[in-house]
């Protein structure tokens, strides 16, 4: 028998196989199904940072409408008043009944592009139970008045904010668009976070060249996508203060063995499980169990990072970025 139980923002993991924020992780049931499938964690899906600043602004307005009219009507998220839809609560009730039937952590998840608004849900969300709160936070460098710098200050102020209102462990999901990835990556661990995740998948536009209307494109990860969060979790590994977890094109066990080779802690998964179900997971582990035994690894621990940058017989791969060994004779 092998080990595959790990440690994750400091949360006993029974594997490393982490079901990522979806429409998946969006309900009760399919929660469960995570759970008897071996995953070690589930991020639940993201509530956005609009959402709960224009859902907070609503119902202050419907309460001032009508019969509520006392401070103490801020406690609405608890209260069942079917004329106000309420996305938070509904949030919050799915962490409470989440905690209350499932045995495996259960991490929260923000998306968010500021500090501002949305902080004391942060705290809502603790009290409901959660285990730990991701922070989904991605600044495209497009608005050509903002420099790199204000671009990256966004991350530390959210994070900043965040750690003086919660005690829960805290962990924050980036994209790779900076300057200075490696050092925004680094000082981010300094912070007083958990985890970092690399990276989060972002919306990718795409239009109709007959109707001239906006579409979706690539909406799901492909294998192909592995390849940018393999090389920064592999640099990043034992250059952080915090734990690393991989995100995006990790599609079937042996993609898991190679982010957790490079160093990772734990493996994000979403789109795999869209394209061949939430069972899926049976099988990413079962393949992680077999390597681990036909390599004769007992536990996660003996070879986590041994193909990291720092560790490997060619850290020059992880950095080269030109295909020169490959095309220089065709």
């Amino acid at each position: 028998m092998v080990d595959i139980s790990t440690e994750y923002l400091g949360l006993e993991l029974r594997s490393p196989l982490v079901a990522s924020s979806s429409g998946l992780t969006a309900n009760l049931d399919d929660l469960k199904k995570f759970e008897a499938s071996g995953v070690g964690a589930v991020v639940l899906k993201s509530i956005f940072e609009e959402e709960i600043i224009r859902n907070t602004q609503d119902a202050i307005g419907k309460m001032a409408a009508s019969r509520f009219i006392y401070p103490e009507t801020m406690e609405y998220f608890e209260y069942d008043y079917d004329e106000i839809q309420d996305p938070l609560g509904d949030y919050l009730k799915l962490i409470r009944d989440a905690k209350k039937t499932l045995s495996i952590p259960i991490i929260a998840s923000v998306n968010c592009v500021s500090p501002d608004g949305w902080m004391d849900f942060a705290e809502r969300i603790e009290h409901a139970g959660a285990d730990a709160i991701e922070l989904n936070v991605f600044v495209l460098p497009s608005d050509f008045t903002r420099t790199c710098e204000e671009n990256e200050s966004v991350y530390f102020d959210v994070v900043t904010k965040i750690l003086k209102k919660i005690t829960i462990p805290v962990s924050i999901k980036i994209g790779y668009y900076s300057a200075a990835l490696g050092m925004m990556i680094q000082l981010l661990s300094e912070t007083g976070i958990k985890g970092i995740t690399l990276f989060n998948r972002t919306y990718n536009p795409d239009f109709d060249i007959d109707t001239l209307e906006f579409t979706t494109s690539n909406v799901l990860s492909t294998p192909g996508d592995l390849s940018t969060s393999l090389r920064w979790v592999a640099i990043m590994s034992n250059r952080v203060k915090c734990d690393i977890a991989a995100s995006t094109g990790v599609h079937d066990g042996a993609a898991m063995v190679k982010q957790l080779l490079a160093g990772a802690k734990v493996v994000d998964v979403a789109s795999a499980f869209y394209l061949h179900g939430i069972d899926y997971a049976e099988v990413m582990l079962a393949d992680l169990k077999t390597w681990m035994q036909e390599n004769s690894y007992g536990s996660l621990k003996e070879f986590r990072g041994k193909m990291s940058r720092d560790k490997t017989y060619n850290p020059a791969a992880f950095e080269r970025v030109q295909f020169m060994k490959y095309f220089k004779d065709r």
